[in-house]
Parts: structure tokens; C-alpha cells; sequence
């Protein structure tokens, strides 16, 4: 094949390898096929982040970011074939390559539909609820997060050149900060020819994103507190990093996703004969053999019942007899290479300390291979190992070979087993497989502190589940101890590491301005027409109408209550509404007063207003005795662009008593058509 010279894209630039740059093999046949590194200007780089990128990325909302990253996903979509090619270099089979490009790929995509769902059209992004400072609600105080002025460092690991990259991309740009990313040199040309994608598609603005496939150098040395550091990788090369004197002194954040010692645990309650018996072996061994164990979220310890221990082992041993390994390319192989020879012999000496405490009960030092040329390649045998004595061992609890390498152990009670999963001092994610739900409990309550994620699965979910080993752009991926003690992912919460949050006060049109959204207090406009006669594009925050007011009548309340059978003693029954500590009498039935709120604020015609799909933040402040007259108010709150002919508009919804006293209050959302272009 011809010799990749593997280029870095800095400053808007692409920079060829330079002399001091390092060899790169494949890991199949460990012939030469590739050169990365060279001489990097990092403070034009950084200038150019700060500079061009950010500013560019900060100056287009939350929608426009995640329109941008739909439009990328759908590129890098349409050209995947490229990526899965170069994958086979890596010891990849498709079905590996899937995982890493198909993954990140999606993980653009699922972060690009949450943003538009739930983030506002807007530069700045209110976090959590309105507090009232003072008691007539002039003084008020919110949280808000806006982007972090610098630029965010992403240094990857090996295992995953697509998808790792991706996952941390997509948070990022979608937060407003622009990025650089450094890969891990044995794997950087799948990373390189996915970037070049990247920049290709013109999706971003120019500076969003650059990409070194060399060093480092001094770039760590040259950040700043406006900047961000998204580690994946070893414990020590993220002890390393961490200690950085610039990055401490500057209180620079820096986020650590580590490689951790996952566990898998087999309930108490499965038998050799239940259909989750059959998922926990499945689980096991895709874990094992999937990317050939190189998966920071990996089964490494599997947990089972003294009494299930040998069938666990025979079944295990089984299904990774069939396991066919060699180059991915030829047909039938289902296990590829390790990413590199030094990766290899790291897997065999870490297999070999696990060795000292545990006996090998399945695995070769020589396996056959399938395919030409494959004897220098990176291959290993699947190995699992039995732990006889897991609590007086130390070893196959704090060492971690990455690679297809696994160790069964028994547990006595579940308690006991509970107990083995935090031996690890902190994972990514660790899995049970049972029918019983209180055994479930018992688990999650016992070492969720421990663990990033708990995958349980049992006959019920099995067909729609995930995978052990699948982290998910919607659910947080990392872990407490071990395991980094950072996070990444979680939808928005990804987001937001990436955005500084910040208290505000001030009155309610200060709050209001900031925020882009009316809140009580806030001055309203007041309608020149009905605001459902309006398009969504003609509609101001602040506009108001109020209507009203309409007396509640002693037969309204039974009326409604014949008519909906909602016969509830507090608005029937006058002597067990008095016995209450929240009533004098017989009060009108909540939804009574919802529906005549509607009623007073409804323009009937026919127009723009398309729907009325819901109500949020429903809440009765007060009781409507029978006589008193209500009122209601129509604000508009917030706007949300949909992307399609018609936004979703949020109305604040107020209905007052006959003193002017909030007796309900929720948020209605409905449907507006956007003005006919």
C-alpha cells in the first residue's frame, strides 16, 4: 500500500509530517504503513482557536450549532466506506469499525436532535429555576451558562480514532467553544481521513476545530483559564497531564475518561436453564472479543454465584472456542488485532501478573490465525482466567489487560458480590444480569457511588438493549476513582462542561433581557391583537393579553364534577373539606379553573395557532371558593424554532383571584406557523 504521510491542520493550514515523525504500523502484518508528527506552531494555533474559531462558534445559537452538526453528520455519513477501509490497518473487522465510526457518527446525530429539542434559539442557555430575592418579587436571581472564551484540548486514545474524537467534538461545538484534537499516533490516520472530511464539508466556521497528529509539546504549557483540557486514556498518562504546574496554577478544568476494571455480575436468583443465563455469557464474550477487548468499557471481572462458577466458565469457554481471529479483511473473522505490537506485549505482561493470582482456564500463547502474512501482526488469544480467592487477591483487582482478557469469581451473598465490584475502586460501568428486581436495588444502592453507568438487563429488555460496552451520547460516560473521575456525554450535561455557569440578580427585566424568556414581574406589552391570530415569527416576548374575570358558581362545581366524575370530597362535600388544613369549604375542582382559563383566553378562529400540545409547570397556589371571580393572563415566554414551517411558542399562563392573588400558574406550549415566505 502506499505510505500515509499523515498531516496536522493548524491555524487553518495543513501541515505535512516533518522529519522527527514516527513510524506507524499495521497492526495485521506489522509492515510499515504510515508517518505522523511534525513541527506545530501551538500559540497560532491557540490564537487561532481564540481568535477565529470560538468568537465565530460563540456568535451562532444553540440551534444554528446543532443545525451545523447535523449537517457534518450527514457528510461524514455518506463517505463512511473511506473509514471502514482504513479500519482493517487497525485489526478492525466491520463489525469493529461500526462500532467506532457508526457510533460517532450517531452520536452527532443524537446530540444535534436533543439540542434542538431542548435548548433555546439563543446564545445563552438559563439553568434550573427562578429564585425570588425578595418578598414583592423585584429582586430576582437566576443561573445561566454562556461558552467558555477559549479553547478546548481533546487528547484521544488509540482504541477508538472515530468515535472518540466525535464524542467529544460534538459536545464542544455545541457549547460554542472551538477545539483541537490530538489523536493517539497508532490509529491517528483513520482519525486524519475522518478530519479531513470535517473540514471538507464546510459544515463549522473556519478555527472550530484543528487537529495535531504529532506531540503535544508546549500546548499545555500555553493554556489558559478560559481553556479546557477532555482526556482518554491510561491512569498514569492522565496523572501526568493533570499535574501540568501550568494547568494547575491557572486552574485550567480538566476532565479524565480512564480505562477501568469493569465488572459484569450474575444475579443470585438465575439459573444454567434462564434465558439470562444465556445473556450474561453473550455479554461476556462480545465484550471480550469486540474490537479485540481494546474497550475502555469492557467486562474484565465477571462476578457470579459460587454454585454458577463452573457452568459460567464451560459456557464462556464455549462461545470463545468459536471465535475465529486473524486479518479482519479475510471472510470469517470474527477477532482482529490489537491496535499495535506494543500493545500486545502490554496485554501479555499485564495477562501474566492476573496469572500470578488466578489460573487460565481458557487461551493460547500461540492461536491460529487466518490470513497472508498475519505472524508479525498484534494478535492474542481470547483469555479468561478463574480467580479461586477474590478477596485475599489484589492483583486481578487493580490490574487491567487490554485486550480479550477476562477473570470469573465467585460471591458468596450478594452483599459479597456488591463488594467485588467496588474492588475496583471506580469504573465506567459495571453490569448485572437478574429477573429480580430488589436484587437490582440492592446492587444500584449498594455500588452505584462507584460506578459511572449500571447496565442491567434481564429477558424483558434483552432484544432492545444496548450492550454492556455501549456508552450513549444521551447517558454520562465516566466514573468516580479509577475510572478518572470525569464525565463526558449525557446529552446537554455534556454541553455544559464546556460553558462557565454563572448566578445572576437583578429585577425582573434584567433577568428577562439576559435571559431571552419573560419571567413574573417582567413588563409585558400589551397585545394589538389577539396573540393566537399571530404567526410565530410576529410574536414578541412579553406580549400579553388578560381577560376576565368569570365568577366560580356553586353548579359550575358540581356541573363539572357530574360530568367528569371527579367527585372528590373537597369540592362535594362541605364538612370534609372543612375538616382539611388546606380549606374553609368546598373549594372548585383544579382543572375547573384550567379549562375556564382557556376559555377566557381562546381565540376561536380558525389562523396560525396550529395546537395546543401540552402544559408544563402546573401548580395550584391557591383555593377558588365558591363566588369569587377569576382572571388569567396569556404572556409569551419563550420561543423555539422547530426547523420546520411552524416554532413551538411557551406562554406564560397566570389566573388570578378577585385580588389580584396567583390561584394557578403552568407554561402552555403551542404550535405557531411560521410567516409564508
Amino acid at each position: 500500500m502506499t505510505m500515509m504521510e499523515l498531516r496536522s491542520f493548524a491555524a487553518g493550514k495543513w501541515v505535512d509530517a516533518g522529519d522527527s515523525a514516527r513510524d506507524i504500523h499495521s497492526a495485521v502484518t506489522g509492515a510499515l504503513i504510515g508517518r505522523a508528527g511534525g513541527s506545530l506552531d501551538f500559540a497560532a494555533m491557540l490564537d487561532h482557536g481564540r481568535g477565529t474559531g470560538s468568537p465565530a462558534l460563540r456568535a451562532m445559537t444553540f440551534h444554528q450549532r446543532a443545525a451545523a452538526l447535523k449537517a457534518l453528520a450527514l457528510y461524514l455519513s455518506e463517505r463512511k466506506d473511506r473509514l471502514y477501509e482504513l479500519s482493517l490497518h487497525a485489526g478492525s473487522t466491520r463489525g469493529d469499525a461500526m462500532i467506532d465510526v457508526d457510533g460517532g457518527i450517531g452520536t452527532l446525530f443524537a446530540l444535534a436532535s436533543k439540542a434542538r429539542r431542548t435548548l433555546p434559539d439563543d446564545v445563552v442557555m438559563a439553568d434550573g429555576d427562578l429564585e425570588i430575592l425578595s418578598r414583592d418579587g423585584s429582586f430576582l436571581g437566576h443561573h445561566i451558562y454562556t461558552p467558555r472564551q477559549g479553547v478546548a484540548v481533546h487528547i484521544n486514545a488509540f482504541n477508538f480514532p472515530v468515535w472518540g474524537m466525535l464524542e467529544k467534538l460534538g459536545p464542544t461545538l455545541l457549547g460554542g467553544m472551538s477545539a483541537i484534537v490530538k489523536p493517539a499516533t497508532a490509529t491517528a490516520y483513520i482519525t486524519e481521513a475522518c478530519f479531513q472530511m470535517m473540514v471538507e464539508s464546510g459544515a463549522f466556521p473556519e478555527g472550530s476545530f484543528q487537529l495535531i497528529t504529532g506531540g503535544t509539546g508546549d500546548l499545555l504549557d500555553r493554556l489558559g483559564p478560559s481553556d479546557f483540557v477532555s482526556f482518554t486514556g491510561s491512569a498514569d498518562t492522565a496523572l501526568m497531564l493533570r499535574s501540568n504546574k501550568n494547568l494547575m496554577t491557572k486552574s485550567v478544568p480538566f476532565i479524565a475518561e480512564q480505562d477501568s476494571l469493569n465488572a459484569s455480575v450474575l444475579g443470585p436468583d438465575v439459573t444454567a436453564d434462564a434465558p439470562e443465563f444465556d445473556l450474561f455469557v453473550k455479554e461476556i464474550v462480545r465484550e471480550m472479543t469486540a474490537k479485540a477487548g481494546q474497550k475502555c468499557t469492557a467486562i474484565r471481572r465477571i462476578i457470579a454465584p459460587q454454585n454458577m462458577v463452573d457452568a459460567v466458565i464451560e459456557a464462556v469457554s464455549a462461545k470463545l472456542a468459536k471465535t475465529t481471529i486473524g486479518d479482519p479483511a479475510v471472510e470469517g473473522v470474527r477477532m482482529g488485532a490489537l491496535a499495535s505490537a506494543s500493545q500486545k506485549k502490554d496485554v501479555l505482561e499485564k495477562a501474566a501478573i492476573i496469572g500470578s493470582e488466578a489460573e487460565r482456564v481458557f487461551g493460547t500463547d500461540a492461536p491460529e490465525l487466518h490470513g497472508d502474512g498475519v505472524e508479525q501482526g498484534a494478535f492474542v488469544s481470547p483469555m479468561l482466567f478463574h480467580c479461586a480467592d477474590p478477596d485475599a487477591a489484589v492483583k486481578v483487582h487493580e490490574t487491567e489487560a487490554f485486550g480479550p482478557v477476562s477473570t470469573v469469581m465467585a460471591y458468596r451473598d450478594l452483599d459479597h458480590a456488591v463488594g467485588l465490584m467496588n474492588r475496583g475502586q471506580g469504573s465506567l460501568v459495571a453490569s448485572l444480569i437478574t429477573h429480580d428486581p430488589q436484587v437490582a436495588r440492592t446492587v444500584a444502592v449498594g455500588a452505584a457511588a462507584w460506578h459511572g453507568r449500571l447496565y442491567i438487563n434481564d429477558r424483558d429488555s434483552m432484544k432492545s438493549a444496548t450492550g454492556h460496552g455501549s456508552p450513549l451520547p444521551l447517558l454520562v460516560h465516566g466514573g468516580p476513582g479509577r475510572a478518572g473521575g470525569g464525565e463526558e456525554l449525557g446529552g446537554m450535561r455534556g454541553v455544559k462542561h464546556y460553558m462557565q455557569r454563572t448566578a445572576i440578580q437583578g429585577s425582573p427585566d434584567m433577568i428577562a433581557a439576559i435571559i431571552g424568556q419573560y419571567v413574573p414581574g417582567a413588563t409585558k406589552t400589551e397585545a394589538t391583537a389577539h396573540p393566537f391570530t399571530k404567526t410565530f415569527d410576529d410574536l414578541s416576548i412579553g406580549e400579553s393579553i388578560t381577560a376576565g374575570p368569570r365568577t366560580i358558581t356553586q353548579e359550575d362545581v358540581e356541573h363539572f364534577a357530574e360530568f367528569t366524575g371527579d367527585n372528590f370530597y373537597a369540592h362535594m362535600n362541605e364538612e370534609a373539606a372543612k375538616a382539611s388544613p388546606f380549606f374553609d369549604g368546598r373549594v372548585a375542582h383544579g382543572y375547573l379553573l384550567l379549562a375556564f382559563a382557556a376559555g377566557l383566553f381562546v381565540q376561536p378562529d380558525p389562523g396560525p395557532t396550529l395546537a395546543n400540545t401540552g402544559l408544563s409547570g402546573l401548580r395550584f397556589t391557591k383555593p377558588v371558593y365558591f363566588g369569587e371571580a377569576i382572571s388569567v393572563s396569556l404572556t409569551v415566554k419563550e420561543k423555539r424554532p422547530t426547523g420546520k414551517d411552524y416554532g413551538e411558542v411557551l406562554w406564560d399562563v397566570a389566573i388570578t383571584d378577585s385580588e389580584g392573588e396567583q390561584v394557578a400558574g403552568y407554561t402552555l406550549h403551542t404550535m405557531n406557523a411560521l410567516n409564508a415566505t
